[in-house]
Parts: structure tokens; C-alpha cells; sequence
């Protein structure tokens, strides 16, 4: 593997709007990137971290579980409750729009339980979020919004034996 040119600090500020354009283009990868090269030179910068969760989110629709898992561990890194809360949420709102994207068969159970979640730590966020901050209201809509245009995203019908019978 060829070893990767460090980015300056004074290049971060320039560097974290073009991941955030590369986003906007739908070119995650390459915002990936550019939060890595930035989380290189300054851990702990919030926006590095929070456009590298995004990244990583944006990209499931074509792979999920070990960019969920990382964007997962880098929401630890957010400083306050309500990022934390509010960024769970967007990743598992993008996890349960991807399994639905994908048609399988029970993407649509598949898919309730994750959006469940999501509207779950958005509530939680919702209750943490600074006054006039109302993004996890937002949220927490659009995901009802979803469910309610897709009836086929509903919840596992559980058809044991047990319950036929009742």
C-alpha cells in the first residue's frame, strides 16, 4: 500500500467543504476520505467526525454492516447526548431505507424494526435537543411518512401455531 500524504491544518477548514460537496454530488467515498484525512490531523474535529458518519451512511445502500459498525463507533466520539442520540438515529434510519431498497423478501419486517429504532432515538434526541433545535421532530416525521406511504413495512406477523389458535 502506498503511504498517504498528511494533510496540513490549515487545509482542514478547505478539506471539510469538499467532502461536504462530494456528499452533495453523491460521491461518499470520496467524502470518506477527505473526514479520514482531517480525523488524521485533528481527532477530535466534530465535523470531520460527523461528515464521516454520514459518509459512511450514505453508503449503505451498497454495503451496510461494517460501515454501520464503524459510523457506530464514531458517533461515541460526538461531545454531547443529543448528537449522539440524534446521529443513531440517521444511521438507522439509512440502514432501514437501504434493506427496504433492496426488496428482499421480509425487507419490509426487516426494515420496520430499523426505522422502529430510529424513530426511538430520535424521540430521545428530541427530548435533549437544544430549544429551537427541532431536526429529530423532523426526522422522527419522515420516518412515520415512510411507513405510512409503504404498508408493506410493517412489523413481523408472528404466525406460530400458538397464535393462529387464539
Amino acid at each position: 500500500m502506498l503511504p498517504l500524504k498528511k494533510l496540513t491544518a490549515a487545509g482542514v477548514e478547505r478539506a471539510l467543504r469538499k467532502a461536504e460537496r462530494y456528499r452533495l454530488l453523491n460521491e461518499p467515498w470520496e467524502a470518506e476520505s477527505i473526514c479520514r484525512d482531517v480525523l488524521e490531523v485533528d481527532p477530535r474535529n466534530r465535523e470531520a467526525t460527523i461528515g464521516l458518519i454520514l459518509a459512511l451512511s450514505d453508503q449503505f445502500p451498497s454495503s451496510a454492516v461494517a460501515e454501520f459498525e464503524e459510523a457506530r463507533a464514531m458517533i461515541e466520539r460526538l461531545g454531547s447526548e443529543y448528537e449522539r442520540a440524534y446521529y443513531l438515529g440517521i444511521l438507522f434510519e439509512r440502514r432501514a431505507r437501504a434493506i427496504f431498497a433492496r426488496g428482499t423478501p421480509h425487507s419490509g419486517a426487516s426494515a420496520h424494526g430499523w426505522l422502529a429504532k430510529a424513530m426511538e432515538w430520535f424521540e430521545t434526541a428530541e427530548r435533549l435537543a437544544p430549544a429551537g433545535n427541532e431536526d429529530a421532530t423532523l426526522r422522527w416525521n419522515t420516518c412515520a411518512r415512510m411507513l405510512e406511504k409503504h404498508p408493506s413495512i410493517s412489523p413481523v406477523e408472528d404466525d406460530s401455531p400458538e397464535t393462529m389458535l387464539e
